[in-house]
């Protein structure tokens, strides 16, 4: 699900715009070229370290040639925002989840599909296999991919036990307005979800108006919905996708020698920082079972159930986010790496 980059300004505080400065010699960043980089990722964040960790890599190993400037925090609006300045000139680079890269390239919401991927193997199998599919998807729209980050599998938090989808049926729960992705899901198994806003959460588990949210175990916790919900339901929505994209008409301004030292810098070191967030999720999901919050499982009939859920919902968007072929050549992928699987198993 894609509800994610509000999460994040929210916890972040997204302000009014921030003035941009001329990337130029001599200013604080010392690189001599700079990439104007905005996130709703606040400071502090595994996400914000690891850009400034690429920053001073990228000065290196280019003498100072190039660097970054960054606007964290959403300093420059939502995603949205950062898409409609990066067209305009005023920034070049960004940290997206998915509802900017819908922006940008809406077939790339393939990945945020519902009930799509069981594991984090499977989504590395799916993004390499269609990984020149994706970057010529950004590069038709005018981007560069630096490197994959996510957010990771959403989990529905109620405060009543869900094993099925029958039982979801029972939830009030929260959908963020607008998305289409979670829309159909919880349309493909008859829920009827109530929509609000993000700042509105927190209020409405307090009330009642809600008994049921989605989110990533870590996401939960820093949002604290952990506090106002009791159980966990073991079979995730989606994997909540996201990526660091730089404009092409800037990309292609730089020296080559310059362009394959980003790429290389960048791909190396968000990778590890997937990693570090897959952990991360690990570990609040063990934390808040430690805290008294209960996992709950479903039955072999109830998976079936939400695959079958997935793939009328996935269908339900061809056209709206992504054609036909795409989805067609996702599900095939998957399904020849799963045959695979049981096949060695």
């Amino acid at each position: 699900m894609t509800c994610f980059s509000l999460l994040l300004a929210l916890a972040a505080g997204i302000g009014a715009d921030a003035p941009l400065h001329c990337a130029a010699s001599g200013d604080a960043s010392g690189a001599r070229a700079q990439i104007k980089f905005a996130t709703l990722a606040p400071e502090g964040t595994n996400a914000m370290k690891t850009m400034q960790s690429i920053d001073a890599e990228v000065k290196k190993q280019t003498s100072g040639r190039l660097g970054f400037k960054f606007y964290a925090g959403g300093r420059q609006g939502d995603e949205k925002d950062m898409v409609r300045k990066i067209r305009a000139g005023q920034l070049h680079s960004g940290g997206f989840t998915g509802v900017g890269l819908g922006e940008i390239a809406p077939e790339v919401r393939i990945l945020d599909a519902p009930w799509l991927f069981k594991d984090a193997k499977e989504v590395d199998h799916v993004y390499g296999a269609l990984a020149q599919d994706f970057e010529r998807a950004f590069a038709a729209n005018g981007y560069v991919l630096l490197g994959w980050t996510e957010v990771g599998f959403a989990h529905v938090f109620s405060n009543a036990p869900v094993r099925s989808p029958q039982d979801m049926k029972t939830l009030k729960i929260w959908v963020w307005e607008g998305d289409p992705i979670a829309e159909a899901a919880f349309k493909a198994i008859g829920v009827h979800p109530i929509p609000l806003s993000i700042t509105d959460v927190n209020t409405s588990l307090q009330t009642g108006l809600i008994n049921a949210v989605y989110s990533s175990p870590l996401y939960a916790m820093a949002l604290q919905w952990h506090e106002k919900t009791k159980y966990i339901h073991s079979v995730p929505l989606a994997n909540a996708s996201g990526a660091v994209l730089v404009s092409k008409k800037l990309f292609d301004t730089l020296p080559p020698q310059d362009q394959q030292i980003l790429l290389k810098v960048c791909r190396e070191k968000l990778k590890t920082l997937n990693e570090l967030t897959r952990q991360e999720n690990e570990k609040a999901l063990s934390t808040l079972k430690a805290q008294g919050m209960k996992m709950t499982d479903a039955s072999p009939d109830a998976v079936k159930a939400y695959e079958e859920a997935g793939r009328s919902a996935r269908r339900s968007l061809v056209g709206r986010l992504y054609p036909q072929t795409t989805l067609d050549r996702v599900e095939r992928t998957l399904a020849e790496y799963r045959a695979k699987k049981t096949k060695k198993k």
